[in-house]
């Protein structure tokens, strides 16, 4: 009914960027938060950045000033700008939302599959 789909992953130097986009689609009635988690081998999934329908954002500590959560609210889209990246940035990036469909009377947690980022020279 719903489904994320993330892109722009892949292989970057130390120093480098890389722009992630997540598309959302579906029976979709409104969308709530937009965020991005991270989950590096051996670790848990953690919280990258998130970004309210009005445009509020917040961070994890470890990214703040490299790292630029966005979105597109006409075409139901988030984005992450990620700057000065670090050889610990490397994780796989999950897309996450608080979806309402046409047919729910409440919102939903919605994950897209993962987009594989690696930071290495």
């Amino acid at each position: 009914q719903v489904q994320l789909v993330e892109s722009g992953g892949g292989l970057v130097q130390p120093g480098g960027s890389l722009r992630l986009s997540c598309a959302a689609s579906g029976s979709i009635l409104r969308i709530y938060v937009m965020g991005w988690y991270r989950q590096a081998p051996g670790k848990q999934r953690e919280s990258v950045a998130a970004i309210t329908s009005g445009g509020s954002t917040n961070y994890a500590d470890s990214v703040k000033g490299r790292f630029t959560i966005s979105r597109d609210n006409a075409n139901n889209t988030v984005y992450l700008q990620m700057n000065s990246l670090k050889p610990e940035d490397t994780a796989v990036y999950y897309c996450n939302a608080d979806i309402r469909t046409v047919i729910a009377t409440i919102p939903y947690n919605y994950w897209g599959q993962g987009t594989q980022v690696t930071v290495s020279s």
